[in-house]
């Protein structure tokens, strides 16, 4: 009975133990992202031109790229948007 009582109070310390240095590990690892975002902040991405203001693509154009897609593509390709860069 005796190395049961010890096995079990070994097991318990071990436990609280393993417990403890997780709440550290994780307190800490929050600690260093929020100094992280607050010296380094992410960027932000370029923004995208809405549609509306793109610039049109002629009709003669848009025609000669469809035709170059179905001929490509076997008549199975479709154009659904063209936009310049």
């Amino acid at each position: 009975m005796e190395n049961l009582g010890l096995g079990l109070t070994l097991m318990l310390i071990g436990m609280v133990t393993v417990f403890t240095i997780l709440i550290i590990v994780i307190t800490l690892s929050n600690a260093l992202i929020r100094i992280v975002n607050k010296v380094c902040p992410a960027e932000e991405a370029p923004k995208k031109k809405a549609p509306a203001q793109a610039a049109k693509v002629d009709s003669a154009v848009m025609d000669i790229i469809n035709a170059t897609v179905a001929q490509i593509t076997a008549g199975k390709g479709r154009v659904t948007n063209v936009e310049r860069i």
